[in-house]
């Protein structure tokens, strides 16, 4: 049993429970956050794209790409070096350097923080490392090998947000990429794989909460496909910037170290070629993020967009117009046996308005910075993960509750036989046309419909006694006596076939 002891304060303090199990001594440490403890299941392949050693090695890379680009340069100057003094790299010290990044192991990701402690900046300590790694190379390579002399071509004429600004970058578009995209995209699959099968299921229609026109189940869903298809072509079609400019962004120490290279040139193949980003050209010290606010700003959309979606479904599941599956030994009430609570799209809606959030501030943050610089960035930055995180834990819990339910056609059917007062709109609107043709009878057809139907409960006969008392030509009143709320779902079915046009 633990031990514990109450502390009293002073008057008007809160007392404070001391126990004997301190719960920040257990190993290994226990996380704060619920997307690394209680979700990491779920959020976990983010942590390969957004954690903080992900970050360090994109870093690395960034590093060891821009040595070898000095040292070897590129078609535009002839491959020659671009700085006097280095040889270009054999392809066994190319091979080298690219292996640091790749090798950032637990061992490296160590050295990387001792690094951290003593220079209190994580850039120096990537560069660091990475001098760490060119000592090593006395060993590893063959005698005469440059590279352990070629320190300080390392983090040459960069500020560190040269390096930070394209980590980042390519961090954020590997997790939307290999993350965060295929997971939206197996809903939408979801989706329109029920869209087309529930295509023609006719359901009762609720407009202000209150019975309305009937449509189908599946050009319901298909209605999020179509939404959802619109703000991931926007996704997919986000730049990414990066640049490469030096403390203010005017090339200052690269032309006062080496003033014969066109530095804006090297600058732009670096980017665009080595980087695969989009150059930017024009910046202060940062590069100014408004590519990632246009970015979190369309997930964010796409989130809420699930967030009404999931919202619905609780919805329909509440009305019973979509029945659960039972899972074996899970409960859904400690107390009523007989609950199925749909947690699913109760989690992922919490979850959207959590990732929503970060993602507004995130947006609405990062394309603010105090003349050159300032270091509000940095930190915001840190919880890009924390964002998406919420949102890739949101589709998982969407995208299995999506597919654990299916349609209750007898309720589906009972809420549409009990409510044939929804043929009031196409009978209304066959007088109006019939009174244009010149029948007679038909005038003020929408206040007679209204005198009739509105805030009463009509019946089949209700409604088929009203069309014979109007002089309807006989095709048109044979035509309004087939309909019921069943078959009045106009083109519905075939608007299916547009969701992912």
């Amino acid at each position: 049993m633990i031990r514990r002891t109450v502390i009293k304060g002073p008057r008007f303090t809160p007392r404070r429970t001391v126990y004997a199990m301190n719960l920040t001594e257990i190993s290994p440490a226990i996380a704060l956050s619920p997307l690394d403890g209680r979700y990491r299941r779920q959020t976990h392949p983010l942590v390969e794209f957004l954690s903080e050693p992900a970050l360090n090695r994109e870093r690395m890379r960034v590093e060891v790409e821009w040595m070898i680009l000095l040292a070897n340069g590129y078609k535009g100057n002839g491959n020659r070096p671009l700085v006097t003094g280095v040889h270009p790299l054999t392809d066994v010290e190319k091979r080298f350097l690219r292996d640091i990044p790749e090798g950032f192991d637990e061992a490296a990701i160590a050295r990387h923080a001792a690094h951290e402690a003593v220079t209190h900046h994580d850039v120096k300590a990537v560069e660091y490392s990475i001098d760490d790694a060119l000592e090593a190379a006395r060993s590893a390579l063959p005698e005469g090998s440059q590279l352990p002399r070629l320190t300080t071509l390392v983090h040459f004429a960069c500020t560190s947000e040269d390096i930070n600004n394209l980590s980042t970058a390519r961090c954020v578009r590997n997790a939307v990429e290999n993350v965060w995209l295929p997971k939206v995209q197996a809903i939408v699959d979801e989706l329109d794989e029920k869209a087309h099968l529930y295509r023609a299921r006719p359901m009762l229609s609720l407009t202000h909460g209150q019975p309305a026109t009937p449509t189908t189940l599946g050009k319901e869903l298909a209605v999020y496909v179509h939404r959802l298809d619109r703000q991931l072509r926007r996704v997919r079609a986000q730049e990414y910037l990066g640049k490469l400019n030096g403390a203010t962004g005017t090339f200052g120490a690269h032309m006062a170290a080496v003033p014969q290279v066109d530095w804006i040139d090297v600058s732009r193949v670096f980017v665009t070629e080595r980087m695969g980003l989009t150059w930017n050209p024009l910046t202060t010290q940062i590069e100014s993020h408004d590519w990632q606010a246009e970015l979190y700003g369309a997930i964010s959309h796409v989130n809420r967009i699930l967030h009404n979606l999931a919202v619905d479904v609780w919805m329909y599941i509440s009305r019973g117009v979509f029945a659960q599956e039972a899972v074996k030994g899970a409960t859904g009430s400690s107390t009523m046996p007989h609950k199925i609570n749909p947690i699913r799209f109760e989690n992922a809606e919490a979850n959207l308005e959590l990732s929503c959030a970060m993602l507004d501030s995130l947006s609405a943050t990062l394309v603010e910075s105090r003349w050159q610089r300032d270091l509000t960035d940095s930190t915001t930055q840190r919880n890009i993960g924390s964002a998406m995180g919420y949102s890739v834990l949101a589709m998982d819990n969407l995208d299995a509750g999506l597919r654990s339910i299916h349609p209750n056609e007898a309720v589906m059917d009972r809420e549409l036989d009990d409510n044939w007062e929804v043929l009031g709109e196409p009978i209304q609107t066959a007088m109006r046309a019939a009174e244009l043709a010149g029948r007679t009878g038909m005038e003020h057809p929408y206040e007679q419909v209204k005198e009739l139907m509105r805030g009463r409960a009509i019946s089949q006969e209700d409604v088929e006694r009203f069309i014979d008392s109007l002089d309807f030509d006989d095709e048109t009143a044979e035509r309004l006596r087939r309909l019921t709320p069943a078959s009045y779902t106009g083109c519905a079915d075939k608007l299916v076939d547009f969701d992912r046009q």
